[in-house]
């Protein structure tokens, strides 16, 4: 028996039908179409508008659309995790609401938090299990209602962030040449000052001078952000790619967090590969959070090849960041059109 590897066997996506624009927020706050896209590369975003709907409702949208495509019997799930940072409640886990929705009766769930890179630890707390020969399917959800938690007053952040799911469904196989191959997962835990949200924790929990204050959104110093992502993501990417001999030529894709476009360019030009190897979405949906990297390759599935090398890579808040180097399963274009 050969050694298992984790591979991705399908994807799904959701992202809601209201879309906000620049022009739209420049009669909120003061800003310009021309300020955000010079800014941050971002022309909409998609925001989930319906009341009582949360980042549940998305995950289960993205999950089921997974199910269908790929065929998977929903008994044969052995588990399911979604990597949120906007969950529907404090408890229940979301991913336990998930699970409930979808029908899933032999599946255990729970939730991940690791911000903008919680997709990227899910998967590879995923990877683990399969390759540990106890679990042959696993759903991995990055899933936020990013708008719940923005405050449509403050320029700085109102402008990046949108809502969506994407889900993939991870299972083994003693294939050669797909699948992981190594993920480089880091945590500086700096970062509290320059990225958090002040309020809503046991630290300060939730008052009228809480919500007077506006402390339950999210809180940001640009700059600092800026130059810890650029550096974190592109030294994570260049020590995966000279720990495995990639280069520009031998390159499939990068699939990054879609935090800010001008990070994105940095991260490309600091590790000398073509920004046409990079897949790019955050014009069309902005900063979805845990959601970005499975959007990205749910937008782009029929560029995907089988052998196609891959890293993905991401930074967030309290300063996690890493990048996995992960060889494609299977032709997307085979079943992308299936997507929607």
């Amino acid at each position: 028996m050969g050694k298992i590897k984790a591979v991705i066997t399908g994807i799904g996506g959701y992202v809601p039908d209201y879309i906000l624009t620049n022009e739209e927020l420049s009669r909120m706050v003061d800003t310009s179409d021309e300020w955000i896209t010079t800014r941050v590369g971002i022309k909409e975003r998609r925001i989930l508008t319906e009341e009582g709907l949360g980042t549940s409702y998305m995950a289960r949208k993205a999950a089921k659309q997974l199910l269908q495509k790929t065929g998977a019997d929903p008994d044969s799930i052995d588990a399911l995790i979604v990597a949120t940072t906007t969950a529907d409640y404090k408890f229940p886990s979301t991913a336990s609401i998930v699970l409930g929705k979808l029908g899933l009766k032999n599946a255990f769930a729970f939730d991940l938090e690791a911000a903008c890179c919680g997709f990227l630890y899910a998967f590879d707390v995923a990877t683990s299990m399969i390759e540990s020969g106890r679990y042959k399917k696993i759903i991995v959800i990055g899933a936020d209602k990013m708008s719940s938690v923005v405050d449509y007053t403050d320029r700085s952040t109102c402008v990046l962030f949108g809502d969506g799911a994407g889900a993939v469904l991870v299972e083994g196989t003693e294939e050669e040449g797909v699948g992981v191959q190594e993920a480089l997962l880091r945590t500086d835990g700096q970062g509290l000052p320059f990225l958090h949200m002040k309020a809503g924790g046991s630290v300060c929990p939730a008052s009228h001078f809480t919500i007077d204050h506006h402390l339950h959104y999210i809180y940001q110093e640009g700059r600092t952000v800026f130059r810890y992502a650029v550096t974190s993501m592109s030294n994570d990417v260049m020590e995966i790619m000279k720990r495995h001999n990639l280069n520009a030529e031998n390159m499939g894709w990068v699939i990054p967090h879609e935090a800010n476009r001008r990070i994105i360019d940095a991260v490309a030009k600091r590790a000398e590969l073509p920004i046409d190897k990079v897949l790019i979405n955050i014009d069309h949906y902005g900063n979805t959070s845990a959601a970005t990297i499975p959007l990205a390759m749910w937008d782009n599935e029929a560029k995907l090849k089988k052998g196609d090398n891959i890293i993905f890579t991401a930074f967030g808040a309290g300063f996690v960041h890493g990048a996995t180097y992960y060889k494609w399963a299977y032709d997307g274009d085979k079943v992308a059109e299936a997507k929607k």
